[in-house]
């Protein structure tokens, strides 16, 4: 229903062309190639959809990325605390490790949004 192609999570999830959602956006799939991180096409393979629209046009994904990490900040404060009955320091190190290990997957996730935010699906 919400991951059907043709929906936003769709593109997102899958890491697709956010007009086509055939293509693929980024050149190589995985989030640990860190020379690799955010290094998307320059068209999309499948519609030619340009993906860079502008000069700068994904800084404004660094708003999104903010507010995935506050999110994960939050979710790992609330386990960590109130569920597993950890102290201070340990859900604050837990945080700061979560926010380590996701960072990679958090640029590349926030990117996917920010184009999804402005480009639509269309059937061919």
């Amino acid at each position: 229903m919400f991951f059907k192609k043709g929906s936003k999570l769709y593109s997102i999830i899958n890491f697709k062309c956010p007009q086509c959602q055939e293509g693929d956006f980024y050149i190589k799939k995985g989030n640990f190639q860190f020379k690799n991180i955010t290094k998307i096409h320059e068209n999309c393979p499948q519609c030619s959809l340009k993906y860079m629209k502008e000069p700068s046009f994904f800084f404004g994904a660094m708003y999104i990325a903010y507010a995935i990490s506050v999110g994960f900040s939050l979710l790992t404060y609330l386990i960590t605390n109130f569920i597993l009955k950890f102290e201070l320091l340990e859900t604050f190190s837990a945080i700061v490790i979560l926010l380590i290990l996701t960072s990679t997957y958090n640029l590349r996730l926030a990117r996917i949004i920010w184009i999804n935010i402005f480009v639509s699906y269309r059937k061919k």
